[in-house]
């Protein structure tokens, strides 16, 4: 188990380079200016003033220089300052990581939950209206593009009904200190249930064949014939069975789950790091483009090793595997 961990780490280690060294040649080998793109249509700026703000971003030399002084200050503890905001990037990814680790976090709670129980449901009614009706839903929602999701909700939810706001995670115009925690919950609910219901499926389906194969197995065989009802088999056989992958398979679900809240974030306007990491993109904000897809891949690396090391301590066959 140790060494499989420490693979994992020096795998992550030359993954965070190689992804730096990607995004800085992809960033250079565009046509995108990025000091056009923050003056945007600014006609005033003097060929001298747009010299100034590229000396000042140390966007006038080789992208080799820029990477290297980048990754020595890197390896202080500096990711640098933002171009577009004007601040530390460490402190921009430490504020909008929290409104994404909210949002994340209850759509991964949400969707496991739900998916497990759908996905017991079904198994335990094998061949029956509700396990058609439960795989038509996880099949749909598998094939349903998030961003659809999320604006269908939006026209229902916001638009039509006006049970919920638009977009944005506080009302606006209002003062940071002056929103009041149910104001906040009123604008989480569509992003997080966007999230959460294209998360179910995911787990429904690999529940429900997890526990059909439990079902079938000599010990529940024997148990039936001791008397066992379906509740007790579901109590002593299923749950401790099927509860572990399902959590693993939650944890391997990271990625999806961020790239995910990127999308739900642009549709709802809502201010996490999705939205960031898009606007640095649009603006050429390497410094904190760059950071923002290092801590999501640091993120989507430790769900996946949480996965690992679950799948191997529930199956011993697995052990010997790096």
């Amino acid at each position: 188990m140790a060494k499989s961990i420490v693979i994992r780490l020096i795998r992550v280690v030359t993954l965070l380079i190689g992804l730096s060294i990607l995004t800085f040649s992809l960033i250079h080998l565009s046509p995108m200016d990025p000091v056009n793109a923050y003056i945007g249509g600014d006609s005033s700026a003097s060929p001298e003033q747009i010299e100034k703000i590229k000396q000042y971003w140390g966007v006038d030399k080789s992208p080799v220089e820029q990477y290297l002084a980048w990754a020595k200050a890197l390896l202080q503890g500096n990711f640098g300052i933002s171009k577009l905001y004007r601040s530390p990037v460490i402190d921009i990814i430490q504020s909008r990581f929290l409104t994404s680790l909210a949002l994340m976090g209850t759509a991964w709670i949400l969707s496991g939950v739900i998916g497990y129980v759908l996905g017991m449901t079904a198994a335990m009614n094998r061949g029956k209206w509700m396990d058609k009706l439960i795989k038509w839903y996880s099949y749909t929602l598998v094939s349903t593009p998030i961003f659809w999701m999320g604006l269908i909700l939006l026209i229902v939810f916001a638009v039509w009904l006006k049970w919920f706001p638009v977009g944005l995670a506080m009302p606006a115009g209002v003062m940071e200190s002056d929103v009041r925690f149910i104001d906040r919950i009123h604008h989480f609910v569509l992003p997080a249930l966007t999230l959460s219901i294209l998360g179910v499926a995911n787990v429904a389906m690999h529940t429900r064949e997890k526990m059909i194969d439990i079902l079938n197995t000599e010990y529940v065989i024997f148990a039936r014939a001791r008397g066992e009802g379906k509740w007790q088999i579901f109590k002593n056989h299923g749950v401790r069975n099927s509860i572990i992958p399902a959590i693993s398979l939650q944890f391997a679900y990271f990625g999806e789950l961020f790239g995910g809240s990127m999308l739900a974030e642009q549709v709802f306007a809502y201010p996490g790091l999705g939205s960031t990491l898009t606007t640095a993109g649009l603006k050429g904000d390497l410094p904190l483009m760059v950071g923002i897809i290092l801590i999501s891949s640091l993120f989507v690396f430790a769900g996946n090793l949480v996965a690992d090391i679950l799948n191997k301590v529930v199956d011993p066959r697995m052990k010997g595997e790096a």
